[in-house]
């Protein structure tokens, strides 16, 4: 708390010149962007979690398409809900009617089909929750330079105060080295934290496409039961 209300941090920053404090500006702004999607990243994604698991537990007991088909209305509106329905419409798709058996049946190119399109769903739902991830490991990558690029200027300042003072004691330099490594803390607060959001999410998809996975395995093997001998 002193450093922001006595002549500390508060007191540096307030001493900088204007590029500086652009500098700093910029810094709180990729960091209150990077808070904002995390913390809406991790409630969407605990939310998908809790979806999954729910219908993974309840897919382990499914034996036959139309068990499928009632899950999938029974999840709508849902992560789960909406990979059955987009797996199961394509399913739809290609059967054909066996005429001898009166009965849906598919050949064993088409259930291949079927297995690459619902590879290929699970591929377009983790791409669409990486939506915006993209800004955390940016933020992670470019804080640092931005703070160095900072640190750098105030340094060029600070020299440029020896020159004109003529001297170089501790109480010409402190100061104007002390306001540039300011932009260097500040880029390190940014990016770390960033790092770190952008690596807990990516954990949680990866946890979110193995359960997708084995929802994926219960339905092609569903599936292949409709396959014609």
């Amino acid at each position: 708390m002193w450093l922001f209300a006595g002549n500390g941090l508060w007191y540096l920053i307030s001493q900088t010149d204007t590029l500086t404090r652009v500098v700093l500006g910029l810094l709180l702004t990729v960091s209150l962007l990077c808070w904002t999607i995390f913390l809406a990243k991790m409630i969407i994604l605990l939310l998908k979690q809790r979806q999954l698991k729910k219908v993974e537990k309840r897919i382990k007991h499914i034996t036959s398409v139309q068990d499928l088909l009632v899950l999938a209305t029974e999840s709508s509106g849902t992560l789960p809900g909406y990979y059955l329905s987009k797996t199961l419409v394509s399913l739809k798709a290609l059967l054909v009617v066996d005429k001898i058996h009166a009965m849906p049946t598919m050949t064993q190119r088409q259930w291949e089909i079927f297995q690459q399109h619902a590879q290929q769903t699970i591929d377009d739902v983790i791409m669409h929750e990486e939506s915006y991830l993209a800004i955390l490991s940016t933020s992670a990558a470019v804080s640092p330079l931005l703070g160095l690029f900072g640190t750098v200027w105030g340094l060029i300042h600070a020299f440029m105060s020896i020159a004109d003072k003529q001297t170089a004691d501790i109480a010409t330099i402190a100061p104007g080295i002390a306001q540039a490594l300011t932009t260097t803390l500040a880029g390190l607060l940014v990016a770390i934290p960033a790092l770190v959001m952008f690596n807990v999410c990516q954990m949680q998809l990866r946890s979110i496409e193995q359960r997708l996975i084995i929802i994926a395995d219960k339905v092609i093997l569903t599936g292949h039961q409709l396959v014609a001998d």
